[in-house]
């Protein structure tokens, strides 16, 4: 290997793992949606590598119509600053819309006193909230199943930014088993990255103990994902 295409190989992994870790949104949701439905690692693992390869693959086939149809680079990058603008206000929508269910889902859960008086006199105070087992059960399982799918979704518009113009066009202009190892080692190195620090980050919430705020812990959640998506459209992070 040529001593060009070691520094194009290490600027490729260079800038997937910074690009991941300055980046919040390719984590945090997976964090915090892992640590408010007790996902398990092995399924917190798979959802984060799927939506990573997602996040990758559309930028990548992305770049290979471009390479293939010998479309501008310039043009591209318009495609994906508008794609990373629909994902970030995507985000944005998903966290502010989970937090205030989280909001709504607190209140429900807020215990209540009733007295409760018997013919023979007896009286006894009876506490319990509005939110029954049936309707919680149902609830959680819904929001559980689509959230999933929610989250892949958001990561296919999200954008690679630096992987086309920085590394598959100069790739491509050399040869094409270049523009693979380039493509191969950035997305490794992306969604690697993305599922160590969900991992260290998921087994570190579980030595903190949520109970105080167990009742607000969706809206919390919600809040930090419309917050990340904040950060990443008017931040540019």
């Amino acid at each position: 290997m040529s001593e060009e295409w070691t520094i194009l190989m290490i600027t490729a992994a260079s800038i997937g793992f910074l690009h991941t870790l300055l980046g919040p949104d390719h984590y945090i949701p997976f964090i915090m949606m892992a640590k408010v439905r007790k996902w398990s690692l092995s399924r917190t693992c798979l959802i984060t590598v799927l939506c990573g390869v997602g996040h990758v693959g559309s930028s990548v086939l992305l770049g290979i119509i471009g390479i293939a149809l010998g479309i501008a680079v310039t043009k591209l990058e318009i495609v994906e600053t508008f794609r990373g603008n629909l994902a970030a206000w995507a985000l944005i929508a998903f966290g502010f819309v989970y937090f205030v269910w989280g909001l709504r889902r607190a209140r429900r859960l807020k215990p209540h006193e009733h007295p409760h008086i018997h013919p023979d006199g007896a009286s006894h105070v009876h506490v319990h909230n509005h939110m029954s087992d049936h309707l919680h059960i149902h609830d959680a399982e819904d929001s559980s199943n689509i959230t999933p799918w929610i989250l892949f979704v958001i990561f296919v518009l999200g954008p690679c930014e630096p992987l086309i113009p920085i590394l598959m066009y100069p790739a491509a202009k050399e040869s094409v088993t270049g523009l693979i190892a380039v493509t191969a080692v950035f997305g490794s190195v992306t969604i690697l990255t993305m599922l160590g620090i969900v991992v260290a980050s998921s087994w570190g919430l579980h030595l903190i103990s949520m109970k105080p705020l167990e009742r607000y812990s969706h809206a919390l959640a919600g809040g930090a994902i419309f917050l990340c998506g904040l950060a990443i459209e008017y931040l540019g992070l």
